[in-house]
């Protein structure tokens, strides 16, 4: 998962360099159709490459699509056209559209409940530990190397990473799940149910909202910081990392707490359900460092609103997995409320630009983000909650 952000993240550090938006020509409106263009394929295919994994397996899907995504983000380094960058990005989210579905789908059947909080906060620290790598190392290789050179050494360089992959990753998943299915005595959860209750509606909501930010940070935090707060590429870097590496941590130590509550007795839909209502309440505080002038204030509250939002990281996703039952089900329910999360990737790059290039600063974007947190917030009091749990079917 560091891996697959390094690599989607990589495109926001080129756009906020005055030398490639020369290249280029490019206007605001362009850069979030860039910075967007990835998802336009990944979040649509959320659903079908949960089908694929619960039909195929986690372990030989995935090592074809890293091969795939890594090819991609590489050659990058050859584009001359926009067109040819955002024909990149879209292969690239078809080669990364497999990672979420399938390392949930190996999480519920190889971790326990009891100890899934910690394991999702691993997983998904992924995404937060990605760009806090990813954002420093693509600043610092395009300044010593250019631009182009960076894209080729991020994607091949990681690519490295399949040779463990390969002889380390067990392809049992398949076989765990046909032995959960015989315990369930014939109870079954049709995929079509799960729509029939406001429930997953709320996930879907609350999902979005939370990952608007994380995205809106990881395809605009670079130009913010050069832009709005005039600093250089380098401390871009360092406040990147400590705002995403802050987050990784903890995600980690979150879903640590929720999952020793939990073991202790408390109600496992309430441990996750407040530590993921008490992320989006910390990460509004980005609304203050946007709003002040004082640049050290806003640098404060970036670092405090992501590293916060981590409290739901891992708990937001492990609490979808305690609501919806159907263990049969779960390379499908991870694609849709995966979905949800990079929808909010096509349009979070796509918005913020136009906002933009249409008011002047960042304010805007930044008001809008705050909206969105409360709206999560709601989201999750109102709709994700136990009475709403689809039934099983006993046949």
């Amino acid at each position: 998962m560091v891996i697959a952000y390094v690599d989607r993240a990589n495109i926001s550090v080129a756009l906020a360099l005055p030398e490639f938006k020369k290249a280029f020509q490019l206007t605001d409106s362009q850069r979030g159709a860039l910075n967007s263009a990835f998802f336009w394929s990944y979040a649509f295919l959320q659903i079908p490459a949960g089908y694929l994994v619960d039909r195929y397996g986690v372990k030989w899907p995935y090592a074809i699509s890293f091969v795939m995504w890594s090819l991609c983000s590489a050659m990058t380094a050859f584009t001359s056209t926009i067109t040819q960058i955002v024909g990149l990005r879209v292969l690239l989210g078809i080669g990364e559209a497999i990672v979420t579905p399938a390392s949930m789908r190996w999480i519920r059947f190889n971790i326990p409940e009891s100890q899934r909080g910690l394991a999702v906060g691993i997983y998904m620290a992924g995404t937060k530990y990605g760009p806090g790598i990813g954002m420093p190392a693509a600043a610092f290789l395009s300044k010593d190397y250019g631009w182009q050179n960076m894209f080729l050494i991020l994607g091949m360089g990681c690519m490295v990473w399949l040779i463990p992959w390969i002889f380390m990753v067990r392809n049992d998943d398949q076989a765990l799940a046909q032995v959960a299915a015989a315990k369930v005595t014939g109870a079954t959860l049709p995929f079509a149910d799960v729509f029939k209750t406001p429930l997953i509606y709320g996930v879907i909501v609350g999902t979005f909202c939370y990952n608007y930010f994380v995205f809106f940070s990881m395809t605009w935090l670079p130009a913010y910081l050069i832009e709005q707060r005039g600093m250089t590429a380098q401390q871009m870097g360092i406040i990147s990392f400590a705002s995403f590496a802050g987050m990784g941590t903890v995600a980690i130590l979150a879903g640590l707490v929720a999952d020793r509550m939990i073991a202790r007795g408390a109600n496992a839909v309430k441990v996750r359900k407040g530590f993921t209502i008490g992320g989006l309440a910390v990460a509004s505080t980005e609304l203050i460092g946007a709003m002040s002038s004082d640049t050290n204030i806003a640098m404060i509250f970036a670092v405090i609103s992501l590293a916060g939002l981590g409290l739901a990281t891992a708990n937001y996703w492990a609490l979808t997995q305690t609501l919806i039952p159907g263990g049969a089900l779960s390379g499908r329910i991870a694609g849709v409320q995966n979905f949800a999360s990079n929808f909010s990737g096509i349009v979070a790059p796509l918005l913020t630009g136009w906002l933009k290039q249409t008011t002047g600063t960042y304010e805007a974007p930044m008001a809008f983000i705050f909206f969105l947190l409360l709206l999560g917030i709601a989201s999750y009091v109102f709709l994700v909650r136990e009475k709403y749990v689809p039934q099983v079917v006993t046949a």
